[in-house]
């Protein structure tokens, strides 16, 4: 016991020296915690005060764990765009920084799910497990990045393929008024991308539920949601969610293009996300331009799409196709929205009530429609059979106006008359059958070098339908040589044309028969 007692001070005084030792090491530093209070709720917007140091695009947690990202600074509050409902927000709800900026989940994991810009779950298929995120606004790839754009992106729609193509890394901009096909065209692009190794995101903005389930539903029907993405920010979700959603889903798609991937990626549409941001922006109170929206609607859109494009083979070689889709009022295609929009992108297809009236399907305008890049990303084969296709198809239809002015009209003007209706009746098509490029040309060789001239119109559909399946039975190698991308030779139009002299000479037989 005493030896205990004599050795009790110097442990204390080795336990006092380690503790001094420890202290001395330890350095403690304070960060100071903002913590700001909410002023003022709007619908999707919050006004926040007591958070000096935040800055623009920073990602704020309030009380009730809905998220926001702040918009505006002033000097005294900021504004913020709420990413979730905040029902529960109110006068004095805490917010506190986070330090980061809005990020969106990438990766292989996100194909065939339908989720909202968050990346989180929507059909019910449990969550999406992502291992990387990356910042849903970012630059574009700069000048010296990219390549030409020379690889054909096949729609499956003849019109559109053989008259306004359009390629890989192209920004096509599709517009028109409600109900005349834009969405149809943009699902039939997506279809046919099956087998092509090409990624599809489609990106709902605005969009009713019912609506966006029909379109999920389409691609489940036909195999394509295995290499898609859908993308939600429907009507009823706050504007915040709404207006990211365009931006997160490019997030989304550029990681597939720096994997040396090639994405598709569909904004529908941009009408919708442009009124958001109106929305949004006069909430802020900020100052309204033409038609009351913000200065900056030509910007949102311009970075937006800047970040399409194809990238240099020693980046990795991927690309990423951007078909916007723009809402017209009566045909207003000098509208604000739709001109900006059209200023920016590299051509436009445009859709026409009046065609679509008409019966006219897929009802492309096509003296209103305009590729500026596809051209050089078309083919050989298409330049070879429908290189003067879009010029005589534009002059038909102006003759056509004006042939019903006049009772008499000379041979050559009721020869094109005539082809001119055959041709149109060749690029009618029906909605979910996108048609491969290689059955294609046949059609447009035969129609093009007038032998379905002397067919009635109305078999004009049976003969093409009867040339595409004589060509797959009995000329695969030749399908299989255009669909390399190798130019038609004279000896290759002979053959098709052979083939498609054969099946009108069956189908006039057959008719006469009929007849007789």
């Amino acid at each position: 016991m005493n030896q205990v007692n004599e050795q009790a001070p110097a442990i204390l005084e080795g336990l006092s020296t380690t503790f001094d030792r420890v202290l001395s090491e330890l350095q403690i530093e304070v960060t100071p915690k903002e913590i700001g209070r909410v002023v003022a709720i709007s619908p999707g917007i919050a006004r926040v005060d007591g958070l000096p140091g935040v800055r623009m695009e920073e990602l704020v947690r309030f009380s009730d764990g809905s998220m926001g990202v702040i918009f505006n600074l002033e000097a005294e509050t900021v504004d913020v765009i709420l990413l979730d409902k905040g029902i529960d927000l109110v006068a004095g709800s805490e917010v506190q920084r986070t330090g980061m900026v809005l990020e969106a989940p990438v990766g292989e994991s996100l194909l065939g799910r339908v989720i909202d810009p968050l990346a989180r779950p929507l059909d019910n298929r449990g969550p999406v497990r992502t291992f990387a995120k990356r910042p849903v606004e970012r630059d574009a790839p700069a000048v010296m990045d990219r390549a030409a754009v020379d690889i054909p992106l096949q729609t499956g729609w003849k019109v559109v393929d053989a008259l306004i193509p359009i390629g890989r890394g192209q920004r096509e901009l599709i517009l028109g008024d409600r109900q005349t096909g834009k969405t149809a065209l943009a699902l039939d692009t997506i279809i046919n991308q099956k087998g092509k190794d090409v990624i599809c995101i489609y990106c709902a903005i605005g969009q009713r539920g019912s609506a966006v389930a029909g379109i999920v539903n389409d691609l489940e029907q036909h195999d394509a949601l295995e290499y898609s993405i859908v993308i939600v920010a429907a009507g009823e979700d706050p504007p915040g969610l709404q207006y990211i959603a365009p931006f997160a889903a490019t997030t989304m798609a550029e990681y597939f293009m720096e994997e040396g991937r090639d994405v598709l990626i569909i904004y529908d549409d941009l009408s919708r996300h442009a009124r958001t941001y109106r929305e949004i922006s006069l909430l802020m109170r900020r100052p309204p331009g033409r038609e009351a929206f913000p200065g900056d609607i030509f910007y949102l859109h311009s970075r937006l799409l800047e970040r399409a494009g194809r990238l240099r083979a020693d980046l990795g070689g991927g690309s990423l196709t951007s078909l916007p889709i723009a809402e017209t009022e009566a045909q207003n295609i000098s509208a604000y929205i739709p001109t900006n929009l059209i200023s920016i992108t590299d051509g436009q297809i445009y859709l026409s009530p009046e065609l679509f009236q008409k019966g006219i399907l897929p009802a492309v305008d096509v003296g209103k429609s305009v590729s500026r890049v596809g051209g050089q990303a078309q083919i050989p084969a298409y330049r070879a059979v429908a290189g003067d296709l879009r010029l005589s198809y534009a002059q038909f239809e102006e003759l056509e106006v004006f042939s019903r002015f006049s009772t008499r009209l000379d041979e050559d003007t009721r020869q094109k008359l005539e082809r001119g209706q055959r041709v149109r009746q060749v690029l009618k098509q029906k909605q979910y059958h996108p048609i491969p490029v290689s059955e294609q040309v046949p059609v447009l060789l035969a129609v093009t070098k007038g032998i379905f001239d002397d067919l009635p119109i109305q078999l004009v559909v049976k003969a093409e339908e009867g040339l595409r399946k004589a060509v797959v039975a009995e000329l695969p190698e030749l399908l299989l040589k255009i669909e390399q991308r190798e130019p038609l030779v004279d000896r290759d139009k002979e053959v098709l044309s052979d083939v498609a002299r054969k099946i009108v000479a069956e189908i006039a037989s057959g008719e006469d028969h009929v007849c007789a």
